[in-house]
């Protein structure tokens, strides 16, 4: 492609990108004296790299991260391609208009990637490029994709990054390339020295193709000169701090801030450089040089055993008044530099927004990218249909994550279900019950694998046929793994039924990008167990106690907390469903939802005798209902204690593994002469969201709230509440509020201690004679 043409694209992308940001914080009032923002520096810094990308490189199955900070040049690049109404282009961080960082879900153009915490939109490509292994080895391969990712420099520091590149599933993967915007400044500063050795490092050691474009075509033009070779010593050599300030400078002041250190040999072989070409010249990195970075590409398709990373050397601000500016980072534009460049690219203010004029060749050339790059719609429902239930049943006391277990092992005997089920686990599948699943399926491995040891309880069988996916000791890959294989539909052409284990206490180790996952829109069901203090000799360190609340807190996911074997069943089979029909609502459940579920397990077996007392009372259509509604009443006071008819009546409401002690207060309070309702919440979330939906329906109308018939059905009586959880306590307290009667909630507010069930319940008031004391505390509050 002729050079002057991507010059042209990409000196127009360079201006709108920086528009962007000037018309969002310049023409548009707030009318609150809040900063807008934006970051032009960090987004010209890619200019050149992104341009050689879409006018270029990729293929429309291809699928790219864009560096958060340069989501103004992506928008730029789309509306040059026709894929962005101009309308947005002014509403850079408005209501309905273009994200601060791009955004699967909220841009009004097509993102691959959400992008905005950083680390996180640099790994998601790499677990997306493991999915498409998986995909193409059980459904045949997919169109070729290459998985990009364009990241700043900086982000190199999380580490979540190095757990990505590091771990043995995403060995191998040919397919995906890291682009590094090597502009060595951080939010705050100049970066004192240069760490590329020690991350080149780091990548070659975990098997990484490493490539660098360093410099463009003038220096190295220069560099084979005789003499050329001292220049390059001392360009290599230089403090990062003193190079970086030339690009603030012109003329007889560069060159005396380029010599200052240098050999007399290179002060020499500049010295017959005129002043207004020398800057130009030492200044000439090769992340700014299209051909250079297209060679770079073409040079990472050539490895095709294992992933590469290209650093490419750019500057921030470049082709700006401001590149190179320590404190560049968020700064902006004047009015009047703006003013500056829009003159420099021939615009004037009635044609600054244009697109590229179809009849030259830089038109041209966007016209046959766009129809290069379309991609077909994808369906992101499976087509098949999950049952309701596996009818699993327990003769005997039983944990739920054992019965989670069994249920999955039951889905994969369905001929419709078994195939699109994965699982995956971060070192602890055989101890979060994933063992029944993988020796039925196997071990997903690219290539069969030899085993070496025989164990009769667990076939630790590798092959290209297996179904679930190991991964080493790392929470943030096991949800960056389940963020992209919930997404397989969109970004490999085929819906999954994605399910992960992790002990409970360490979701909060995965956090960030388990919100990162369902911020981008995947689905996928994840078991947090064991869980709570109920995990009594295991010590304060292995005990969660503010999961519930995340749980219950985060957008985009379900939150489920069952007790029992059959609403565990019941559950589990309808979050499948869902995910299997692509949001539609399942024939029993709440309104459709589209996100995530993470089911709460314990591994206390429970006697499963109350639950089966409440089928035989309510019936298995009724119950089923209300228990994937949210909660169902477990023990109906006035039913089991008939002579109780007149009696003060208490409910007692609580989730997972505290059943039995709440059961057995509800009868200690009978025999005191108190009627106590057991409700079973099998879903905070759930009943939460419903009781929202009423409140904000009555404040938007300014009428009446109304209760939502899962509250209802479960809290008949507006009477006293007392809620049960092994987990902090306010996570259940706001159903005081939703029943409209009195409420005292019990959990666990301190950090636990090992010891045994009974004595850590005694610790935290959770045995039956705390629960009774506060069922009379809360009657005295009527």
């Amino acid at each position: 492609m002729n050079d002057d043409v991507l010059d042209e694209i990409q000196r127009r992308v360079l201006w709108l990108a920086t528009r962007i940001v000037d018309a969002a914080n310049h023409d548009r009032d707030t009318g609150d004296g809040v900063k807008v923002g934006g970051h032009q520096a960090s987004s010209a810094s890619l200019v050149t790299a992104m341009t050689a990308l879409w006018f270029q490189h990729l293929d429309a199955e291809d699928r790219v991260a864009v560096k958060p900070h340069a989501s103004p040049v992506f928008h730029a690049i789309q509306y040059l391609l026709g894929n962005l109404d101009r309308s947005y282009l002014p509403k850079l961080r408005a209501r309905g208009g273009l994200q601060s960082y791009p955004s699967r879900t909220k841009d009004p153009d097509e993102v691959d990637f959400s992008t905005g915490s950083v680390g996180l939109g640099a790994a998601a490509p790499l677990f997306a490029a493991v999915t498409r292994r998986y995909v193409d080895a059980h459904f045949g391969e997919r169109p070729h994709s290459r998985f990009v990712a364009l990241i700043g420099d900086a982000e190199l520091d999380e580490g979540n990054i190095w757990e990505a590149v590091a771990d043995p599933a995403t060995t191998g993967l040919g397919n995906v390339m890291w682009l590094v915007d090597f502009n060595r400044q951080s939010l705050d500063r100049v970066v004192p020295g240069i760490r590329i050795n020690q991350w080149r490092g780091q990548f070659e050691a975990a098997g990484w193709h490493v490539v660098e474009v360093k410099y463009g075509r003038k220096l190295a033009e220069a560099y084979a000169r005789p003499g050329g070779s001292a220049l390059r010593d001392w360009i290599d050599r230089m403090p990062n701090e003193q190079y970086q300030s030339l690009f603030g400078l012109a003329g007889p002041a560069l060159r005396k801030q380029f010599l200052d250190g240098a050999p007399a040999e290179v002060a020499a072989f500049v010295a017959d450089i005129a002043d207004d070409e020398l800057g130009p010249l030492v200044t000439d990195l090769g992340g700014h040089d299209a051909q250079a970075m297209l060679d770079a590409y073409a040079q990472c398709d050539a490895v095709t055993d294992r992933p590469s990373v290209v650093f490419a050397y750019t500057v921030k601000g470049w082709g700006l008044p401001i590149a190179g500016n320590p404190r560049n980072h968020s700064a902006l534009l004047s009015t009047e530099q703006v003013d500056a460049l829009r003159t420099a690219n021939g615009l004037t203010p009635e044609t600054e927004w244009d697109r590229l004029d179809p009849a030259t060749p830089a038109g041209i050339r966007a016209g046959e990218r766009r129809e290069a790059l379309s991609r077909p719609p994808r369906e992101r429902a499976l087509g098949v249909t999950v049952p309701e239930t596996t009818r699993v049943r327990a003769n005997k006391p039983v944990s739920t994550q054992e019965v989670f277990g069994r249920v999955l092992v039951d889905l994969a005997r369905d001929p419709q279900v078994a195939p699109y089920l994965v699982t995956t686990a971060p070192d602890v599948a055989t101890s979060t019950n994933l063992a029944g699943f993988i020796n039925k399926t196997g071990v997903f491995a690219p290539t069969e694998q030899r085993s070496w040891t025989e164990d009769r309880m667990l076939r630790w069988t590798e092959s290209p046929a297996g179904q679930h996916i190991e991964l080493g000791i790392s929470e943030m890959n096991l949800f960056l793994l389940l963020g992209q294989l919930g997404l397989s539909w969109d970004l490999s052409g085929q819906p999954l039924l994605p399910v992960g284990t992790v002990y409970d206490p360490f979701v909060l180790r995965g956090l960030d990008a388990f919100l990162y996952g369902t911020y981008s829109g995947s689905r996928f069901v994840v078991a947090g167990t064991p869980s709570g203090i109920t995990l009594a000799p295991e010590g304060g360190a292995h005990q969660s106690t503010i999961t519930a609340s995340v749980g219950l807190e985060l957008p985009g996911v379900t939150f489920l907390e069952p007790a029992y074997a059959g609403s565990l069943d019941w559950l589990l089979c309808d979050a499948l469903g869902q995910i299997a029909g692509g949001g539609a609502p399942a024939a029993t459940a709440a309104p459709a939802e589209d996100g995530a579920y993470y089911f709460r397990l314990s591994t206390r077996p429970i006697d499963q005798a109350p639950f089966e007392a409440a089928r035989a009372r309510l019936g298995d259509a009724v119950l089923r209902r209300q228990v994937v509604a949210g909660a169902y009443r477990l023990v109906d006071a006035h039913q089991a204690y008939p002579d109780l008819a007149d009696a003060p009546v208490v409910q007692l409401a609580a989730s997972g593994a505290v059943l039995p002690e709440v059961l057995a207060a509800a009868a200690e309070l009978a025999e005191e002469g108190v009627a106590a309702h057991v409700v079973d919440v099998t879903s905070l979330d759930r009943l939460y969201r419903a009781w929202q939906r009423t409140l904000r329906q009555g404040v938007r109308t300014a009428t009446v709230p109304s209760v939502p018939g899962a509250l209802r059905s479960a809290f008949a009586d507006r009477v006293p509440v007392v809620t049960v959880h092994d987990a902090a306590s306010h996570a259940m307290a706001w159903l005081g509020s939703a029943v409209g009667a009195p409420a005292v909630p019990l959990g666990v507010d301190e950090f636990g201690q090992s010891g045994t069930v009974k004595e850590l319940y005694e610790l935290h008031d959770l045995l039956p004679g705390s629960i009774v004391n506060a069922a009379l505390a809360a009657l005295a509050l009527r």
